[in-house]
């Protein structure tokens, strides 16, 4: 039997897609005073300038290209997407919720009795920022630049998009090759931005590179990788002008500089502060610091194909020498929490069953007889430059392994030469991070454990994890599916292809005349429900 879901109201058809709660609509600055209750009730005294500390400036400001914080920020100020997610408050903080999927460019949309066609209908009288109106053409040129593209091609493929077609002027059908749960979370993100087809085309191939193209709520002015970028606000923009009158990112590499900055109130805002740095921010009472527990997740990874890290009973012996207590606090001054499972702790789905892992040498040990080296053995061990917690997290393994034996050669690379050796899956191991920006165990498995998965760079292969991310990805009941990503975790904690280390906290300074701030998955500061006032 066919089944069409008509979505009459906004509120309804999340409530009916997510199975929770509906949320206002984050790109609505009042809405978001609302849902947030952090705002309170009364608007901001005049429109402002904000300005923000970032510590790199960005490559690129084509969505579809966009692959690093500051160009995904860079993008979601100047874009929208036909789809966005909602926000939740949890503990007096707003959170975005990624399974509450909200209308954005799209007024509503219906799905087919398979889950397979998803008809979308355009709000009416919406426009870019040149005038030209948004409409199902520019949606599938945007679409078809996606999957084109050298970044965001692979979401194309995860959102498993078959086909796109133009109905008419306001209506657009996207087919998938199967049923994807995932589909309209993949939507929600920056890559899929509707980007302005006749600006585009008039202006050249490359031009989205250095200009932006969209309907969103700030016009880019001014970008500069080096020094900064600078948005203003769009006045016509369909929900409403921003409350911001201008918004300036100011790149700035060193961390302690961005501190000092917003200590001395240079700046409204910095990201990547420190933990170290946090406590003496948190004494200035001009200031809030949001420390929010992220998805981004850093683990040890173990090349499951090569010695002696082929025996599950070595790379259980790992797990049990890792000093945690002293990553968490030595390093991390408590800005993070102990990693238990190959997925974040705040990912719907997660468990922790099968993690047995202590710091416990006698264990290590013991386990490392068995596997027939009861002396240990020497590996070499390849640090990626960039991250000071890193160098410190291996610095303090490194002495821990030697406890039992287990010589680690640290072989230091700049950060583009570890990123290229990291993809020839044959590094030894390493210590990496990974941010899943749709909050799902399928999208984050997918790419990292899978069999086949692209970012899988320490060969991990299970076929019993596989069949099990297969029927889940095709799983249409959410308990279902919830069940067969456990079972997936659990095997793979198990089978340790990875010493989980920790989940880091997301550090965010900021003056306490801004509110509007809500916290993401992706970690993409939202400037549009943001207010300061002088």
């Amino acid at each position: 039997m066919k089944r069409v879901k008509l979505l009459s109201t906004l509120v309804a058809f999340s409530v009916m897609l997510a199975g929770c709660a509906s949320s206002a609509n984050p790109q609505t600055p009042a809405a978001t005073t609302a849902a947030s209750g952090t705002t309170g009730t009364a608007a901001p005294a005049a429109k402002s300038n904000l300005t923000v500390a970032y510590s790199e400036g960005g490559t690129t400001l084509d969505p579809a290209e966009a692959n690093d914080l500051t160009s995904d920020t860079l993008v979601l100020a100047a874009y929208d997407q036909l789809v966005t997610y909602g926000i939740k408050t949890e503990n007096g903080t707003s959170i975005a919720n990624t399974e509450d999927i909200q209308p954005m460019l799209a007024e509503s949309w219906e799905v087919n009795a398979d889950n397979t066609v998803y008809t979308f209908k355009l709000k009416s009288g919406v426009s870019f920022q040149s005038g030209n109106p948004v409409d199902a053409e520019a949606v599938a040129y945007s679409f078809d630049r996606v999957a084109k593209s050298s970044s965001g091609s692979f979401l194309y493929g995860m959102a498993a998009i078959k086909s796109v077609a133009v109905k008419d002027a306001s209506t657009v059908e996207v087919t998938l090759t199967n049923a994807n749960h995932n589909f309209l979370q993949i939507l929600a993100m920056y890559t899929f931005s509707i980007v302005d087809q006749k600006t585009v085309e008039a202006q050249g191939a490359d031009y989205l590179k250095t200009n932006a193209a969209g309907s969103g709520p700030f016009t880019l002015e001014k970008w500069d990788p080096a020094t900064e970028a600078v948005f203003t606000a769009n006045e016509s923009y369909w929900q409403g002008a921003p409350n911001l009158s201008k918004v300036t990112l100011k790149f700035t590499k060193e961390a302690s500089n961005r501190v000092l900055l917003l200590d001395k109130g240079d700046v409204d805002m910095a990201i990547e502060i420190p933990p170290k740095d946090v406590a003496s921010l948190q004494s200035n009472t001009d200031l809030t610091v949001a420390s929010n527990a992220s998805n981004r997740i850093l683990f040890f990874a173990m090349n499951n194909k090569v010695k002696p890290f082929d025996n599950v009973k070595v790379r259980q012996a790992i797990n049990y020498a890792i000093p945690y207590d002293e990553l968490l606090s030595g390093v991390m001054y408590g800005q993070a929490k102990q990693m238990k499972s190959s997925v974040a702790s705040n990912t719907p789905g997660f468990t922790d069953a099968g993690y047995v892992y202590e710091h416990n040498l006698d264990k290590a040990k013991e386990l490392l007889t068995e596997a027939g080296y009861p002396d240990g053995f020497t590996f070499d061990f390849t640090l990626g430059s960039g991250f000071d917690d890193w160098e410190d997290d291996a610095v303090l393994i490194q002495a821990e392994l030697a406890k039992i034996g287990v010589t680690m050669n640290i072989n230091k690379l700049a950060r583009a030469q570890f990123l290229e050796q990291q993809k020839t899956n044959n590094l030894t191991s390493y210590i990496s991070k990974w941010t899943s920006f749709v909050n799902d165990p399928g999208y984050h498995l997918g790419f990292l454990l899978y069999g086949k998965g692209s970012s899988n760079y320490i060969n991990y292969s299970n076929a019993e994890v596989d069949k099990l991310w297969d029927e889940a990805n095709l799983e249409t009941d959410a308990a279902k599916r919830t069940a067969l990503y456990e079972q997936a975790q659990e095997i793979i904690t198990t089978e340790a292809p990875w010493a989980y280390l920790y989940e880091y906290n997301r550090i965010v300074g900021m003056s306490n005349k801004i509110s509007g701030y809500a916290f993401y998955p992706d970690e993409v500061i939202r400037f549009y429900p943001l207010s300061i006032t002088e």
